[in-house]
């Protein structure tokens, strides 16, 4: 028997392993794969991440939570686009950061654009913010919702706050009788809003004037301030506070899904950006371009995609949001009565057409001084 040279026999040995792999089932050869999710709260939850686990055994699948767009982005750009294959952010940034600065990659339309055809309409055309400026598929939504703020309708009628809208704030009468849930960025957009400013488009003096004395009233009128939206509803129940400034239908719903209906989330029915006067927020799931990305990054992005996986994504513990799979009746079917009051189904249409988009503040540094300072004091 003639021997083999080394070449030869490596040759023969990586031959005899291709043909083995070939045999492996899918599951064995993503049994030693991994997949890292850097998302906002929900998709890290056992609900959703659980039964993909059991669908890839052996797979090591990860999911940290964020605390801000800006923040989970620098994780990219510090060099972090080696450790994730996923990212989950508010609308505006996929197309205007992530994907210019190639952070992340463009999804296969053959594969995922039909999923918008089963979404509800305003997502179904397909949504916009989820293609960059040459066409490419860059993002899939699905968690979303009118963020303004809250009331007891108790103590504020629904039809009072909705047309009074941001001023109610600046009536002497609410002095004390209201919270700042102190998520900044969006304080500082809806401060923008209730001072008659656009805080998307770049800020002159004069509107820098007028930001500054808006964020030392509602500071100063607040009687509570959090970033604890559980401690808000609380003081909300007790009767400690009437409203808070900065809410939406995400941080009501855990109340009202406890039969606290009374407590409402609030779009204004007109403001000062082409007469609307709330602002709506919508999640794009982006693929990281890793340059050693998981083989199962975008089975996980057709995995939510399914109606029990898209209300455990829409229903995760803590909060509840609407999502744009809704549009089709598999999912929407498995929203009971009080769940869908809890997300304020009667008026979600309505409201998100009340609504701007979300987008990026576009002077933030500047007015980020001015709202720390008065913050501070």
């Amino acid at each position: 028997m003639k021997k083999l040279t080394r070449r030869e026999f490596n040759k023969v040995l990586g031959g005899s392993a291709l043909m083995m792999t070939m045999g492996l089932p899918g599951k064995l050869l993503a049994a030693n794969s991994k997949l890292n999710i850097l998302c906002w709260e929900g998709y890290n939850t056992d609900d959703v991440l659980g039964p993909f686990r059991k669908l890839h055994p052996g797979t090591k699948v990860q999911a940290e939570s964020g605390t801000s767009d800006p923040d989970m982005i620098n994780k990219l750009r510090a060099g972090e686009i080696r450790v994730w294959d996923l990212i989950n952010v508010n609308q505006p940034w996929a197309r205007n950061q992530l994907f210019p600065e190639k952070l992340i990659k463009p999804l296969n339309k053959e594969k995922f654009l039909p999923y918008f055809e089963k979404m509800s309409p305003e997502f179904a055309k397909p949504y916009p913010w989820a293609f960059s400026e040459n066409a490419d598929l860059i993002g899939m939504p699905q968690r979303y919702g009118p963020f303004s703020f809250v009331v007891n309708t108790d103590k504020i009628s629904r039809k009072t706050a909705e047309e009074v809208g941001w001023e109610l704030f600046l009536d002497p009468k609410m002095k004390k009788r209201y919270g700042v849930l102190t998520y900044d960025n969006w304080n500082i957009i809806h401060m923008c809003i209730t001072a008659g400013l656009n805080p998307f488009e770049k800020l002159d003096g004069v509107g820098m004037a007028k930001f500054k004395i808006t964020a030392k009233q509602i500071f100063a009128g607040s009687k509570l301030l959090s970033d604890d939206l559980v401690a808000m509803n609380t003081a909300l129940i007790n009767g400690e506070i009437d409203a808070y400034f900065t809410g939406g239908t995400y941080t009501a719903s855990p109340a009202r899904l406890d039969g606290l209906t009374n407590i409402r989330a609030i779009t204004p029915k007109r403001g000062p950006i082409d007469g609307k006067g709330g602002v709506a927020w919508i999640e794009l799931t982006s693929l990281v371009n890793n340059p050693t990305p998981s083989p199962l990054a975008e089975d996980f992005l057709e995995f939510v995609q399914k109606p029990e996986i898209c209300k455990a994504v829409g229903f995760s513990e803590g909060t509840y949001n609407p999502v744009a799979q809704m549009g089709s009746k598999a999912v929407f079917k498995l929203w009971n009565k009080e769940e869908l009051d809890a997300i304020q189904w009667d008026s979600l249409t309505e409201e998100m057409e009340r609504c701007l988009e979300y987008d990026q503040v576009a002077s933030y540094d500047d007015l980020i001084k001015i709202y720390s300072a008065a913050k501070r004091s």
